[in-house]
C-alpha cells in the first residue's frame, strides 16, 4: 500500500483536492476552495517530481497561502459588496412609467411599467393624471402603484450676468 501511494502521490493530492472542493460546497466560505487549489497544485508537482514529497508540501502550502491572502479577499469583497437585490414590489419603486388609463383620486387608473400593466392611484390624492403622462412610482400599496407625474425639466432661465467692475 505504501509503495503504491509513494508511486501515485499525485492521485492522493487529487483526492485531497476533490474532498476539499466538495466540503467547500457545504461551507461556501472560499477557505476550503483555496486549500483545494493548493492540493491541486501539489498534484501537478507530484506528477513531475514523484519522489519529492517535501517539495509537494511546500508548493501546496505556498499556493494555498497565496490564494488565501490574495484571491479569497477579492472574491469575498465582490460577493458581499455587490449590488443589493430588490425583490417583490420594491423593484418598481422609483421607476417611471406611462399612464394608460386616466388616474383618478378614487382609483381605477392604470400605468404601463416596463412592459407590465399596473393599477395606479395618484400620490397627492387630489389630482387626475391624463393618459400619456410619464409618472414615477413613489410607493406600492397592495397591488396598486402610487404615482406622481414626472414634470418636464424647467426651462433654462438666463441668469443676470455679473457686472464688470468699474474701470477707472
Amino acid at each position: 500500500m505504501m509503495d503504491w501511494l509513494r508511486d501515485n502521490m499525485w492521485a492522493a493530492w487529487l483526492t485531497i483536492a476533490a474532498v476539499l472542493g466538495l466540503a467547500e460546497l457545504a461551507s461556501l466560505d472560499f477557505t476550503l476552495l483555496m486549500l483545494a487549489a493548493g492540493a491541486l497544485t501539489a498534484a501537478g508537482v507530484a506528477a513531475f517530481f514523484p519522489g519529492l514529497l517535501w517539495l509537494q508540501i511546500v508548493i501546496a502550502l505556498v499556493t494555498a497561502g497565496a490564494m488565501l491572502g490574495a484571491i479569497r479577499p477579492m472574491i469575498v469583497r465582490k460577493i458581499h459588496h455587490g449590488q443589493e437585490l430588490k425583490t417583490g414590489s420594491a423593484h418598481v419603486i422609483g421607476r417611471t412609467g406611462t399612464v394608460v388609463k386616466e388616474i383618478h383620486p378614487d382609483g381605477g387608473g392604470s400605468i404601463r411599467l416596463g412592459g407590465e400593466l399596473w393599477t395606479a392611484r395618484p400620490y397627492d390624492e387630489l389630482s387626475t393624471i391624463a393618459p400619456g403622462t410619464r409618472v414615477e412610482v413613489m410607493s406600492i400599496d397592495g397591488a396598486t402603484a402610487v404615482v406622481y407625474p414626472v414634470n418636464d425639466p424647467l426651462p433654462q432661465v438666463d441668469s443676470p450676468k455679473p457686472q464688470d467692475p468699474p474701470q477707472s
